[in-house]
């Protein structure tokens, strides 16, 4: 999707990403929301920073930075559009297995700020189950076909590349990776995106029929992809979409501040913030964001020092992350009355975005489940999924 550029990445990249959510992101993002249109202008910008190859080796002239800063990148892209910072996330999930195993030309064309990247994992006939997939993967003639029903894909008119999983063609184990070009054969996109929130992250159902591929386009071994989902993406999903979550907080939360002390009471001669019951709302809205910042920085830690709770950090992050940015943003239509049901001040386009993070797999609910499973010393996966 983009022309050729050579990009690269600044000793700070927060100079050159804090100028273009300036100049660039935030002034655009109530248009894309209320057009539902994909952010192509942003992602093409960030493109050109060096800020998609952010976290590509510098072997092939990425940045070679550490989930820590995609994480920083992600919470501020949030702060200022949803939705180009979802489409980036996606992109960095899916390069944590293109990393490791794509050919170099595609690292290449990455780490410059070429090729935009993401995941198709999630189906029709297993939803958010994830580690399910019911697409195929055959071989036919010397080639493979794949064969599936993708039922969310973001960016997926976009993007140059798609992350697919299918079922393991003959070797034991649940899945098999597959690097697919976005403009194969056989791959349509039925309909568009009209959602709630994120309405320019360009999520849409991708069909594939017949899609031809050579062998060399698998990614790992045949039937090791539910161990590069959980090794690889996992952690990198959960962790930059918890970031995403905390991004939309720190926004709603400084948006809240600037409406409840610039607007007064006129019959009181008071401010908002004056009063104590919305002190008191907004004093939660600012607690629930340091306890998911905290939360964010703890599974970090334990991620980079190899703790023996890291994995439970992982699970728990992104349940926490989303259930918080739920809270946070209902107080902050709360506190902020009618004003805030109106467009311009930021509020409810959050508020709509929030929503996301708790049913994107793994979802909420199916997380808590993990948490359970895990500190109860149960299997993550009943007996008949492991079939």
């Amino acid at each position: 999707m983009f022309a050729t550029v050579s990009a690269s990445v600044s000793a700070d990249y927060r100079e050159a990403l804090d100028r273009l959510i300036t100049d660039v992101i935030a002034p655009s993002a109530q248009q894309v929301d209320q057009a539902g249109t994909f952010p192509t202008q942003n992602i093409q910008a960030l493109g050109e920073a060096g800020i998609l190859g952010l976290v590509s080796s510098t072997d092939v002239g990425g940045g070679g930075k550490t989930l820590r800063d995609a994480a920083e990148v992600i919470e501020q892209l949030a702060g200022a559009c949803g939705s180009t910072a979802m489409v980036v996330l996606m992109h960095y999930a899916a390069l944590t297995i293109l990393e490791q195993h794509a050919p170099r030309e595609i690292r290449q064309a990455i780490a410059q700020g070429r090729h935009l990247s993401t995941l198709a994992f999630s189906e029709a006939g297993s939803r958010s189950h994830f580690w399910a997939p019911q697409g195929t993967a055959t071989q036919v003639d010397g080639r493979v076909q794949l064969d599936a029903q993708k039922s969310w894909v973001t960016a997926a008119a976009e993007a140059d590349s798609y992350v697919w999983s299918s079922r393991a063609m003959g070797a034991d184990g649940r899945m098999t990776m597959w690097l697919v070009p976005s403009k194969s054969s056989g791959l349509s996109q039925p309909t568009g995106f009209d959602g709630l929130g994120l309405r320019g992250n360009g999520s849409t159902p991708v069909s594939a029929k017949s899609v031809e591929l050579a062998a060399a386009a698998m990614l790992g071994a045949d039937g090791g992809g539910l161990d590069l989902a959980l090794t690889l993406v996992l952690p990198t999903f959960q962790v930059l979409t918890a970031a995403f979550s905390l991004g939309l907080m720190e926004a709603v939360t400084a948006e809240t501040a600037t409406y409840l002390s610039g607007t007064r009471l006129a019959h009181l001669d008071r401010s908002l913030a004056q009063q104590p019951t919305v002190r008191l709302d907004f004093a939660r809205m600012r607690l629930e964001t340091d306890r998911t910042r905290a939360l964010l920085l703890d599974t970090l830690a334990a991620l980079e020092t190899e703790r023996s709770d890291a994995m439970l950090r992982v699970l728990e992050v992104k349940a926490a992350a989303a259930e918080a940015a739920l809270a946070v943003t209902d107080l902050a239509m709360k506190v902020c009355g009618g004003a805030a049901f109106r467009k311009e001040l930021g509020i409810e386009r959050r508020f709509r975005d929030a929503r996301a993070a708790r049913v994107m797999a793994p979802t909420t609910d199916a997380l808590l489940d993990f948490i359970g499973r895990a500190t109860l010393g149960l299997p993550l996966f009943d007996e008949a999924v492991a079939r």
